[in-house]
């Protein structure tokens, strides 16, 4: 036996730029992220959403498009697709995605632009990444959730077989750009949606963000926009550290930090139909291994009680119904959510829970009972 080994090294600049207006003719975020040695083909994907709350905003994308028509080549009319989970539910929308590259002509020096939430931002990355192995997918999110949390990383995704992302890919945008006006029609549950992952990546990264965040809780559930913005971008900011800095960006080893909260708040999602929001799971997966933290001695009964706190005046409830759900052999399904978190990266389960507010700790092992009791403490807390 002989054997040939080379390291590959990949370098990747991610940069997330952060402006007001966008399509604004004399705004140059996006021609400036996107400019090159000559005109290069771009489509744009627009959420139907919110191409209905702003009747304009096509108009205005071609209209940007033409006066910077230089350097970017718009080869369509901004194409609406569905948003939310219904868009990452069935293979059929990134087919529809992947037509368009192809009669176009679109490769891979080309730009594939998603303006949306984080559902769509997943699905569009997925055509980017599969189309010619790869083209420059730029996302433009338009919601709290994905411009502080999903839309600066580096996955996408759809749903299948009942799974939450099991088809998808690890590539990283060519850019991400904030634009904070594009938050203003979002209704208030989707507007305080995203501030529960500034609160995930607080508890296990930044004490100091933490007391932020308790700090200025009255003016985020008010949405005072610069409070909202600082959190936005601490949080973008402390995402986009872990990814670079963590040494494991592609997760090829069996631990997901950054998923603090998500084991059970995945498997809320699926037994709610997807009716409980991703933002409103994970405020209730933290508060799950929060307490779970707590009795197993990781964490003080004071830093458990600040954080399901800070939730609830957040507007988070912290209790579902599903949470109770039983399966055939009447155990609670919730629980379920463990082998299939552990599934998804294979190796041993790895969790991370809390040791002090600002510092995670992974454990290999969650015991169902304790579990049970922490479910059962939410239950008696929100009646």
């Amino acid at each position: 036996m002989s054997v040939i080994e080379r390291q590959i090294q990949v370098t990747w600049l991610l940069r997330v730029f952060f402006t007001e207006d966008i399509f604004a003719p004399d705004n140059l975020t996006l021609r400036d992220a996107l400019a090159d040695v000559a005109p290069r083909k771009a489509i744009v994907i627009l959420e139907e959403s919110l191409a209905q709350a702003l009747p304009e905003l096509e108009v205005r994308i071609e209209k940007y498009f033409s006066t910077h028509a230089a350097s970017l080549k718009l080869v369509r009319a901004p194409m609406p697709v569905c948003g939310g989970e219904r868009a990452k539910n069935s293979i059929s929308i990134v087919t529809e995605i992947l037509s368009h590259l192809d009669r176009h002509h679109l490769d891979r020096h080309s730009y594939l632009i998603a303006v949306g939430g984080g559902a769509l931002l997943d699905v569009a990355g997925f055509a980017a990444a599969t189309a010619h192995r790869g083209l420059r997918h730029v996302r433009i999110p338009t919601t709290t959730l994905s411009q502080a949390d999903s839309g600066v990383g580096v996955k996408n995704g759809i749903n299948a077989f009942g799974k939450k992302n099991f088809i998808g890919t690890f590539s990283p945008p060519f850019a991400v750009i904030n634009d904070f006006d594009l938050l203003a029609t979002l209704p208030p549950d989707d507007k305080r949606a995203g501030y529960v992952e500034a609160v995930k990546v607080a508890c296990i990264r930044d004490a100091k963000f933490f007391k932020e965040l308790e700090r200025d809780a009255e003016k985020l559930i008010s949405f005072e926009p610069v409070a909202m913005k600082k959190l936005i971008r601490r949080c973008a900011e402390l995402h986009l550290d872990h990814i670079a800095g963590s040494g494991d960006p592609f997760e090829m080893g069996s631990a997901r930090p950054l998923d603090f909260g998500h084991w059970a708040a995945h498997k809320l999602e699926q037994l709610s139909r997807f009716q409980i929001s991703h933002g409103d799971a994970v405020a209730i997966g933290i508060a799950l291994d929060v307490i779970y933290s707590r009795d197993a001695g990781l964490l003080a009964a004071p830093a458990c009680e600040r954080i399901l706190q800070l939730l609830e005046r957040l507007g988070f409830k912290l209790f579902a119904d599903e949470l109770l759900n039983t399966d055939h052999a009447d155990q609670l399904t919730i629980l379920s959510g463990l082998e299939e978190f552990r599934e998804h990266l294979g190796g041993e389960l790895t969790i991370t829970l809390l040791n002090e507010i600002g510092r995670g700790i992974e454990v290999h092992e969650m015991y169902p009972q304790k579990i049970i009791a922490a479910i059962h403490e939410l239950r008696v807390r929100t009646r």
